[in-house]
């Protein structure tokens, strides 16, 4: 069975989405101990939420402009400490609350999972002793403890900083700023790195005491790493124990099943995986332990004899609460990620009320994975958000690109020493006037021309949901990176409706046809894998005979992995799981196959 939850009251979490849904969600959800994630992407965004929440609360506010010294960091710093401050307030009014109807303190325990906790609750509930009663509430509001205030950044997404031309050291880049701006914090919490693996970043965390042990073998601020297999799990894990520093939680996420930006494995699906990862944890547990004692013994940090907990979570399409237990139970998972949905959660995540009415309206062709992030990376966006319509507006106009005012993502060098961003006005002239230019079939010409159009702003246009909904930025075109699972739920709900979906209390979903979550994952990667086809066809791809080959391979191991499983995995309805099962298996053998003699010259 999986472990006790040791970060908070919960089972599951709330994870990172966009730039603007959840940066300052830790405000509405920690206090009932429901822990979230915050990007560390946009700094801009960040000191914005932080005038705003500074003059709401009555805190004084000092503007940190964005050419002050160490501007970046400092502004992630202050506002970290800022969510702190105000989150720890919470508790202490939470607390101090009476246990009647309508308060905080009831609110709290009322929103609890099934478990040990809610028990006393209801116990305290129940009884008619005065002195056991009192003496209860007592000792469950000394259990009242926050949900955890984490922040995300994503590893890749780490670009150098010029100053006049000449390019800054390493500890000046994006990621590093940021890394830097979180553990100078106050935060006693997690940092999740995402987007793959980046040495020079990971390095950089062992310049911070924090997240190394103490004389007590405490930890204050844990790494998590967002992992699609066991195998970078297990890369990853080694690299940092290698270097004193522990990994308190693999957090394994679909390669397609998510929203936003997604990493597609070779067809390796989530079943399979998340098995492995159940039957090699202690494996995975006693290698990095001593490699872990011995590099802080080099360090001449103190050694631990107790090691420290890891935690395994999953998250990427979860939608029922009979997926959520299968998470828990079967794969032993230590908490699951919700995110989706929460969009339909006003109080929990920001989403203007527009885009809030057309994601209420979404179906299956309104949601899809696009070419719109300029990070390079598909990204699944709502295809009538304001982002997606003002790019195809301009496209259209022959004004293609944006302004790039923020140069989050600014990575290409076809064209300038400068790394520019692919959504720029200035990337897209250069590019289309070189594609006229290129020797290409005019199929070929129309492709890459699309793609390269489809790019949209989206280091302004993730925060829009924020500066929208919020009135900060009420000109901006908002983007919406929800996942394909938003499709299963058209209705608006309560902080109280979402979580007692997720544990069973009742059911928010409105699609009847919505497939198990791992036979959705399976079409996506279908889906997939005939675009790639379709790419290869063009001659517009870099992938090999050996790539198709694996690709389909795999998702066949998949497919019989599920059949094999379906008594453990689909709680009702196995009949419909194998009849869907065998149709994704049709699909696929149906495709043509990618011959060696096929290789483009």
């Amino acid at each position: 069975m999986h472990q006790t939850n040791q970060r908070g009251t919960h089972t599951f979490h709330i994870p990172v989405m966009g730039t603007g849904f959840t940066i300052d969600t830790p405000l509405r959800v920690a206090k009932y101990g429901i822990s979230s994630v915050i990007s560390l992407v946009d700094d801009i965004l960040i000191e914005r939420m932080r005038k705003f929440h500074c003059e709401r609360e009555g805190e004084p506010y000092e503007e940190i402009g964005p050419f002050d010294e160490e501007s970046r960091q400092r502004r992630t710093t202050e506002y970290l400490n800022l969510i702190h401050r105000l989150v720890k307030r919470q508790i202490e009014a939470v607390r101090a609350a009476p246990f009647e109807a309508g308060t905080e303190l009831t609110r709290y325990f009322e929103l609890l999972p099934k478990g040990n906790l809610r028990a006393r609750y209801h116990k305290m509930l129940g009884t008619q002793d005065t002195a056991e009663k009192e003496q209860l509430q007592n000792e469950l509001r000394e259990e009242v403890k926050p949900g955890s205030i984490d922040v995300n950044i994503m590893s890749k997404s780490d670009t150098d900083v010029y100053v006049r031309g000449k390019k800054m050291p390493p500890e000046y880049t994006s990621a590093s700023t940021a890394l830097r701006g979180y553990a100078y914090s106050t935060l006693d919490s997690s940092i999740i790195f995402s987007a793959g693996m980046n040495p020079r970043l990971y390095s950089y965390c062992a310049k911070f005491d924090d997240f190394f042990p103490d004389e007590n073998g405490r930890i204050t601020k844990h790494i998590v790493l967002k992992v699609s297999d066991y195998r970078s799990a297990f890369i990853q894990g080694k690299y940092f124990a290698k270097r004193g520093m522990w990994i308190s939680e693999y957090r394994i996420e679909s390669g397609l099943n998510c929203g936003g930006h997604v990493f597609p494995s070779m067809g390796f699906v989530l079943g399979p995986i998340l098995e492995q990862f159940k039957e090699q944890r202690q494996q995975l547990f006693e290698t990095m332990l001593p490699m872990y004692n011995k590099a802080l013994a080099k360090k001449g940090r103190p050694t631990l004899d107790t090691p420290p907990e890891i935690r395994i979570t999953v998250q990427g399409g979860i939608g029922t609460a009979e997926e959520n237990q299968l998470m828990l139970d079967y794969y032993d998972m230590d908490a699951t990620g919700w995110a989706t949905p929460f969009l339909l959660v006003p109080e929990v995540a920001n989403v203007d009320d527009a885009h809030q009415d057309k994601l209420l309206r979404a179906g299956d062709n309104d949601v899809w994975l696009s070419d719109s992030s300029p990070y390079g990376a598909p990204f699944w966006t709502l295809r009538d958000s304001a982002s997606e319509e003002i790019t195809r507006r301009r496209a259209i106009a022959g004004k293609p690109g944006s302004i790039c005012r923020n140069g989050f993502i600014r990575f290409d060098t076809t064209y300038s020493k400068i790394p520019i961003c692919a959504a720029s006005k200035t990337y897209m002239r250069r590019r289309l006037a070189a594609l006229e230019e290129e020797d290409l079939r005019p199929e070929q010409k129309e492709a890459v021309r699309t793609s390269v159009l489809a790019k949209s702003c989206i280091c302004q246009e993730l925060a829009g949901p924020a500066t929208l909904k919020l009135g900060i930025d009420p000109d901006i075109a908002p983007a919406i990176c929800c996942g394909p699972n938003i499709v299963n739920f058209s209705k608006m709900a309560s902080l109280e409706e979402m979580v007692g979906h997720i544990y069973g209390r009742l059911s928010l979903l409105t699609n009847p046809s919505r497939p198990h979550l791992f036979l959705k994952e399976l079409n996506l990667y279908v889906d997939f894998l005939r675009k790639e086809i379709a790419q290869f066809s063009l001659d517009l791809s870099s992938r090999t005979p050996k790539y198709f080959t694996e690709f389909r391979k795999n998702l066949h191991e998949g497919i019989e992995y599920y059949r094999e499983k379906v008594g453990q995995i689909a709680f009702d309805g196995q009949e419909r799981f194998l009849q869907e099962l065998r149709a994704i298996g049709e699909a696929l053998d149906e495709m043509p196959a990618i011959e060696e003699a096929e290789v483009c010259s």
